[in-house]
């Protein structure tokens, strides 16, 4: 074993491996025997491939290579595909219209060219129709959002509801008469204040039956009894409950989330193996299992397993389906019959690594301000070739996920893997204000974005620190989007971390307050506070503002394609630290939009990201350090 200094370790796992092995899940449905689901492949440029698993294992490629199954509705997507009776209905990404597939036959499209988008797609059987959200792109004013009809055979489509500012999951009954959709309304978003409604096919009017000012409704599914099941967090977690004759009933009441916030369509965490068993997936401490439930008894059994990420779980036909995913096992499709026992469908990508390799994560919770706690996932540096001098210690990089009503993840991360088999530690945070603790927990965010945030990396870097995991003069901090947020603003109002890397985030709060997406355009009236009338809190809150504040270096990536937060917030906060002689990279992609999906951006912006943080750190792995290599389009290192 080569002993060296930590962050100077070789290591097999190359940008270019960490970027091709994050294939990852975009939806899963069930179609009689059949199995279908969606892989996003950065080896393809970031194309979304439909694939389908048949009932004797054969696994193919649905559509031609000319398609690729994705929506921009909310321009996160998400429920772009469906299927019924071996006809396949989906979204085209180049032109976002539904287009329908027969087997034997071309690809042809079903809604018009036009100003629309369509998500969360459906089959109504009764009447022969697609429902499905739509997205209307209007040439003044935000877009507006219905839920509408769509003939399977083609044709313009219809609004069948419309008022509110947003909706999602247009559900019908198993007869076909009544119809459930999920919908709210500015400034709320899905996870704070949501309504379940309940629609006659042919009525003028809906009822709402669960959901409020404070009540987040997720996944409304019916049973194969005609009971409509729903997700809600009525009593501080989102559990399931059942809609009878009165009020809902609670059916498995537990402090563990049966939900994920809902960034995309398509969410699913249970499902109905039959009438008398439904699967579930649920999190509790940051950590996603599995569970059947019996409704009659309200039994529920948790069921052992590796995995420690599930998603896209569906049932019917005596078995449940589902992509999981753990710290060592990349994202895989599954299959749980009834009895509990589970089995591997499909693997869209082998570990390219010894998992001997990999570093495991540790779950910790440690206090920060106000008496609070927060929580996250620690990674210590591994590499089975190599030890640190013994009276070293290593450097941490603290990734700020994003949402930031979102989580750490404990799905193999070849990205953190790249890290930690360098000899850098990690700690993902679980700040205040991520899913999976509660919706109190999400709720302590409120009005302190760029606070409580910035507090609990903070504290989770100082307490790795002070149990002597972490170098504490060898601190970093990257994000993406609202992460990028959080990386910028402990930059520039504390003094804890050495240098950032900034992945499309967030520098003048103002500017996303007025030009960003309808989704997230009255985002911040909770996260900070009511535009305009607290103007005062978001310039005291945006680092670019503050810029004056901030002395280390950081690097910044940026699509330019990027509509979510627009690549002026990086661009201007880059020309201000160089007019301030700040060290400071700006690596743009013309091809990339919010979030990377190609394989070689992914690979460039890790390794540059590497690069930089040895100069700033004086790691020279033998070499004398030197510039970035060049990228797709970069500006050049300031100087002090």
């Amino acid at each position: 074993m080569e002993v060296a200094p930590y962050g100077t370790w070789t290591s097999p796992i190359t940008g270019a491996l960490a970027a091709a092995g994050g294939v990852r899940i975009g939806g899963l449905c069930l179609d009689g025997d059949d199995v279908l689901w969606v892989e996003g492949r950065p080896s393809e440029r970031g194309r979304n491939v439909l694939c389908r698993r048949r009932a004797d294992g054969t696994i193919d490629e649905v559509l031609p290579a000319a398609f690729n199954v994705r929506t921009r509705v909310h321009e996160y997507g998400g429920g772009a595909f469906t299927a019924r009776r071996g006809t396949v209905f989906f979204v085209n990404d180049g032109d976002q219209r539904i287009w329908r597939y027969d087997p034997g036959s071309e690809p042809r499209p079903l809604t018009p060219e036009g100003p629309f988008r369509y998500a969360d797609l459906t089959a109504d059987d009764r009447h022969d129709r697609l429902l499905c959200v739509r997205e209307e792109h209007r040439p003044e004013g935000e877009p507006v959002n219905t839920i509408a009809a769509v003939p399977l055979e083609g044709g313009a489509s219809q609004v069948v509801v419309s008022g509110a500012d947003f909706y999602a999951a247009p559900r019908p009954s198993p007869d076909g008469h009544t119809m459930a959709f999920l919908c709210w309304s500015h400034p709320h978003m899905p996870w704070q204040s949501s309504e379940l409604h309940l629609k006659a096919m042919d009525g003028p009017s809906s009822t709402v039956v669960a959901g409020g000012p404070n009540e987040s409704v997720l996944q409304p599914s019916w049973a194969p009894d005609g009971h409509l099941w729903f997700v809600s967090d009525r009593g501080g977690h989102w559990n399931l409950y059942r809609q009878g004759m009165g009020a809902p009933e609670s059916l498995c009441p537990r402090p563990a989330e049966f939900g994920a916030a809902p960034w995309v369509f398509g969410l699913s965490t249970y499902g109905f193996v039959d009438e008398r068993l439904v699967a579930c997936a649920f999190q509790e401490a940051g950590l996603w299992q599995l569970g059947l439930l019996e409704p009659d008894t309200r039994r529920f059994s948790p069921i052992a397993a590796s995995l420690t990420e599930v998603a896209y779980l569906h049932a019917g036909g005596g078995r449940a389906v589902f992509a999981g995913s753990s710290a060592a096992e990349p994202w895989a499709i599954y299959q749980l019959d009834a009895s509990g026992q589970g089995r591997l469908l499909h693997r869209p990508t082998e570990l390219a690594v010894d998992v001997a390799a990999l570093s495991r994560p540790e779950g910790i919770t440690f206090p920060t301000a106000g008496g609070s706690v927060a929580h996250g996932l620690h990674y210590p540096p591994h590499n089975p070739g190599f030890s640190a001098p013994p009276d070293e210690r290593p450097p941490l990089v603290v990734i700020t996920h994003g949402g930031p009503t979102a989580a750490a993840s404990t799905a193999l991360s070849l990205p953190i893997q790249f890290w930690t088999s360098r000899g850098f530690a990690v700690l993902d945070v679980n700040y205040r204000g991520s899913t999976g603790y509660g919706r109190a927990f999400r709720a302590a965010l409120d009005g302190q974005w760029g606070i409580a945030d910035v507090e609990d990396c903070v504290a989770g870097a100082r307490d790795l620190a002070g149990r002597g995991l972490a170098d504490p003069d060898r601190l970093l901090i990257r994000g993406g989007s609202a992460g990028g947020y959080t990386t910028l603003a402990a930059l520039a109002f504390t003094d804890v971390f050495r240098a950032g890397a900034s992945y499309y985030g967030v520098s003048d709060l103002e500017s996303l307050a007025t030009d960003t997406h309808k989704f997230e355009s009255r985002y911040l009236d909770t996260l900070v506070g009511p535009y305009p009338a607290r103007r005062d809190l978001y310039h005291a809150r945006s680092p670019l503002l503050h810029a004056d504040r901030l002395a280390c270096p950081v690097i910044f990536f940026h699509g330019l394609e990027d509509k979510v937060v627009p690549p002026d917030q990086a661009r201007r906060m880059v020309e201000v630290l160089r007019k301030k002689g700040v060290p400071v990279e700006y690596v743009t992609f013309p091809d990339e939009q919010h979030g990377f999906r190609r394989a070689e951006n992914v690979a460039h912006a890790l390794e540059a990201e590497l690069a930089f943080y040895r100069r700033v750190l004086e790691l020279s792995c033998g070499q004398p350090p030197g510039p970035a290599r060049s990228g797709p389009s970069r500006g050049g290192m300031g100087t002090r």
